[in-house]
């Protein structure tokens, strides 16, 4: 019989993700309550990303929605909830939070074109700002202005997503570059549905990363003094992610074709040398 615990670490191993390699140098109490937290948003994440059937998924949503609120009400029924509902009231995990999460997950099933960066910014407040603001009280925020920078940096994070998946959406049918964006760079949805590689994709890729790296130096730059020992976590997932975007770059944004991705070690290294030597 699987423990709740043993359920959450299983799914945050198995999606052999680079928040994982953060994770690992937190302290127990702290890791479990990540870990659980990491394991939620990637259920609500694989209803979307997994489930053919749109009416399916939407019900399946509905279902974390109230499993959410009966698990805040003392009844939690899913491993995960179980799990995480221990960690919740120690590091202030709120029901609004996790609710949002699920939002935007929401937005993903009724939505696949953004006509502006402001939407797509809303979409990635909902999945990944709000998920950064969790993560920071859970390795320790003792300044407000952390939640800022969490928010930021959640915002780097998914700028990054989006430019490393573009194909793998485009399979999907989802396009999260904005629409005026194409259009600004005369580049045709079809086109990246259909994974045509051109100098205008390019073009419009350059200007995708720049403004990823701009949101990066932006979080870096709010994250208080105070909170940097605490929030080393963050800053691995800054790394890793940021070097992610530099071999894309490098790589010439090739991305329509393939997913480019770092190697265990590379992100054990860049994670271990936050830890150890506190360098980016």
């Amino acid at each position: 019989m699987t423990t709740p615990e043993q359920y959450v670490q299983q799914k945050a191993a198995a999606s052999g993700s680079s928040f994982y390699y953060a994770f690992l140098f937190l302290p127990k109490p702290r890791r479990a309550a990540i870990t659980a937290f990491y394991a939620f948003c990637r259920e609500v994440d694989d209803v979307v990303d997994e489930v053919r059937d749109p009416g399916v998924a939407a019900t399946k949503l509905a279902w974390w929605r109230t499993e959410v609120a009966q698990a805040f009400a003392g009844q939690p029924s899913h491993p995960v909830m179980k799990a995480l509902m221990p960690c919740a009231a120690e590091f202030g995990i709120e029901a609004s939070q996790l609710q949002q999460v699920i939002d935007g997950c929401q937005m993903d099933l009724e939505q696949t074109r953004y006509l502006a960066f402001p939407n797509l910014a809303q979409y990635c407040h909902l999945v990944a700002g709000v998920v950064g603001e969790v993560a920071a009280r859970i390795f320790g925020q003792t300044e407000s202005g952390t939640t800022e920078y969490a928010h930021k940096l959640g915002l780097a994070l998914q700028l990054t997503n989006i430019i490393r998946d573009v194909g793998e959406d485009a399979m999907r049918g989802r396009i999260y570059l904005p629409v005026n964006e194409l259009q600004r760079f005369d580049v045709k949805a079809h086109e990246l549905l259909n994974r045509v590689y051109s100098e205008r994709f390019v073009a419009l890729m350059k200007f995708q990363a720049a403004r990823a790296h701009v949101a990066y130096d932006e979080a870096l730059a709010l994250l208080p003094p105070a909170d940097r020992r605490t929030q080393k976590p963050g800053l691995m997932m800054a790394s890793i992610y940021r070097t992610l975007l530099r071999e894309i770059e490098s790589d010439d944004f090739q991305v329509l074709n393939q997913r480019v991705s770092l190697t265990p070690v590379r992100k054990l290294w860049l994670a271990w040398r936050v830890q150890a030597l506190g360098r980016m």
